[in-house]
């Protein structure tokens, strides 16, 4: 079947007692048992519940995978992957990444005798350049968080199965709509459902999805003793958010587009990274692994963080925020948000320079943001 069909039906079907088109939301936190010996079913929500079993099913189909697990968070889900850590092994990371994960790797995870490479550049053999015989994840955002650099998913997932390790790859800044990393030979995919999935920034959540028996048994161990479950209700959210995730893609994609080719002929922009853009140095590998090029992209001004303030105190259309894939359009600075973790020697080690201004396309007409942008930008040259 093809994607919207699986999005809307998959793993949602009627409810057989009651035939409500859509899964009941079964705000409980234990359920009775017919008999003392354990016969399978549910028990206690935070070891199984219907609704986010429901969603953990449509999440796997949607991948492509066997295997979803909920979590509250994507920094949940972050952990509960790299839960399959032992003290003495070692992770190859992009070096442009997430900031909370940046924060999970050195300030949780290094502690606990789990220590992190980053990868110098995008290119495979940089991930390979950073192993040690003790590395056992390459973990990858494709595209980047926010300097929108790409991952050879098929070649780095080919070489790490060479040498014995797992791939995973976050792919909340794509979706499964336009990008499965587990189709490309990855072992693992995360995804932020606060984020595209769930689509209207008014839920958290996140998700870890696979197609392999051992790594989900390990996962859902975790899941279950840790406890970092979504709520029903946030199931429920998440799951009416992937009927419409095809529709609300294309639109977030388009829009991106109009603003991109826009941005990058305006003379106050340094450059425009949007791997949709054939000036993106990757553009030929987004073609080749993606389907669409999403709604995120990120600018970076000429006049640096004079020019950045400029523009965000200028929008009005464009909501300074944090986080990103919602109806709305954001604007958000790396080097003061989601970077700010970070030491400025760090974020310019990663080419987070203070000029940067990352945008999450919204739905809103592309006319009336591009207006919004050029207005703005007036004051920034």
């Amino acid at each position: 079947m093809h994607f919207e069909t699986l999005a809307i039906h998959d793993g949602q079907a009627p409810d057989p007692q009651t035939g409500s088109v859509t899964v009941p939301i079964y705000q409980t936190s234990t359920f009775a048992r017919e008999q003392l010996e354990y016969k399978g079913g549910f028990v206690y929500s935070r070891i199984g519940n219907p609704t986010r079993q429901a969603l953990e099913e449509a999440l796997a189909l949607l991948e492509n995978g066997r295997y979803g697990l909920a979590f509250a968070s994507g920094a949940a889900a972050t952990m509960a992957a790299l839960h399959l850590l032992r003290p003495g092994d070692h992770i190859v990371s992009g070096i442009d990444i997430y900031g909370g994960t940046y924060r999970i790797f050195e300030e949780l995870l290094r502690p606990m005798g789990i220590t992190t490479s980053y990868a110098e550049g995008s290119t495979t053999q940089s991930y390979l350049d950073a192993c040690t015989p003790e590395t056992r994840v390459i973990w990858v955002e494709s595209p980047s968080n926010p300097l929108m650099r790409l991952a050879d998913i098929r070649a780095l997932a080919q070489a790490a199965h060479e040498r014995g390790m797992l791939l995973a790859v976050d792919n909340t800044f794509l979706s499964p709509y336009f990008q499965r990393p587990l189709e490309c030979g990855a072992d693992i995919v995360i995804h932020s459902t606060t984020k595209y999935l769930a689509g209207h920034s008014d839920v958290l959540g996140g998700a870890v999805i696979t197609n392999e028996e051992k790594l989900h048994a390990t996962v859902k161990t975790y899941q279950a003793a840790a406890g970092a479950v979504p709520a029903p209700w946030d199931c429920w959210l998440v799951m009416r958010g992937l009927k419409t995730l095809k529709v609300r893609m294309k639109e977030h994609e388009a829009n991106a587009m109009q603003l991109a080719r826009f941005l990058e002929s305006h003379p106050a922009v340094k450059r425009v990274l949007y791997p949709g853009l054939s000036s993106h140095p990757q553009h030929i590998l987004a073609k080749s692994q993606m389907s669409g090029f999403g709604g995120m992209l990120t600018i970076e001004m000429k006049g640096g963080m004079e020019a950045v303030r400029k523009l965000i105190s200028g929008v009005k259309l464009f909501l300074l925020a944090d986080s990103l894939g919602g109806v709305e359009s954001l604007i958000a600075s790396p080097a003061r948000m989601t970077l700010w973790a970070l030491s400025p020697e760090e974020r310019m080690k990663r080419g987070c320079s203070e000029g940067l201004v990352r945008i999450s396309v919204g739905l809103e007409h592309p006319d009336d943001l591009q207006a919004d942008l050029e207005q703005a930008i007036e004051g920034c040259g």
